[in-house]
């Protein structure tokens, strides 16, 4: 199964390269049904991306981001190979006005798992990679979560503030428990700055299953820990959003956890 990582890196990194650094900040922005932002470089990653897929693996379907709905719910009910999970370009707002911070996304789902995972910020050409029970890897070299010392109230939170319940929010603007507060607007990037211990804990209300696919893989396998609000698994192989309460090492998480269960 390890090779597949180095094939994926082999097809991944020189098309985004090509693609989206050209176009970065040059991209003439669509807005999609439910407001989000697309741009010609995220169908130009999908197609491109789902061909040279198709070419090597040609037995696993793709499910992509900008698929509609119902292509998407096709490829899971299909998947007895398998299916890739893709984010074609993640930060798609970031990236049409010209903010470096974005990423692509890829993981494999077999039997109702992640098996295998890689998030790439070409702007940084630092490529994240996991592999069930095998470990995380940032640009080849092992990653493992450092536990942190420090109190939650030295931590760096990373927040996303728009999809939160209002009382969860509002409570964290007014009586912050953390140290200080981030939001960078990529939620592939969040899994893995967190897993490479940039920030500490984490908290979003609701992501896809291709923004959690990859990234939960990867902080798992560096020592993170992870679970939705309602304390369910985070990844659960269906189009239903997800919130996520996560931490870089398992002592943070349940101070974390226990800190937002008090709200």
């Amino acid at each position: 199964m390890k090779s597949i990582l180095s094939d994926l890196e082999k097809i991944i990194l020189p098309v985004a390269k090509e693609v989206l650094l050209p176009r970065f900040a040059l991209s003439t922005r669509q807005f999609k049904a439910d407001g989000s932002i697309v741009t010609e470089a995220d169908m130009i990653m999908q197609d491109r991306l789902r061909q040279q897929l198709s070419d090597r693996w040609p037995q696993i379907p793709l499910l992509g981001e900008e698929m509609s709905e119902t292509e998407q719910e096709e490829c899971l009910r299909n998947s007895q190979a398998g299916v890739w999970l893709l984010d074609p370009l993640d930060g798609t707002s970031n990236f049409a006005a010209g903010v470096p911070c974005f990423a692509v996304s890829l993981a494999l789902l077999q039997n109702g798992e992640i098996q295998c995972g890689l998030v790439y910020d070409p702007l940084r050409d630092e490529c994240f990679t996991a592999l069930k029970g095998q470990g995380a890897w940032l640009n080849g070299e092992h990653l493992s979560c450092v536990s942190s010392t420090l109190p939650l109230k030295n931590c760096i939170a990373l927040i996303d503030f728009k999809r939160l319940p209002h009382s969860i929010a509002q409570f964290l603007v007014s009586t912050p428990p953390y140290g200080s507060q981030r939001s960078f607007g990529s939620g592939v990037l969040d899994w893995c700055w967190l897993a490479a211990g940039r920030v500490h804990v984490y908290l979003h209300g609701q992501q896809k299953l291709w923004d959690i696919a990859a990234g939960s893989l990867i902080l798992a396998e560096a020592g993170g820990c992870a679970l939705t609000l309602e304390k369910q698994p985070v990844f659960n192989a269906s189009l239903q959003s997800r919130s996520i309460v996560a931490a870089s090492d398992a002592a943070l998480f349940k101070t974390w956890s226990e800190c937002l269960c008090k709200i």
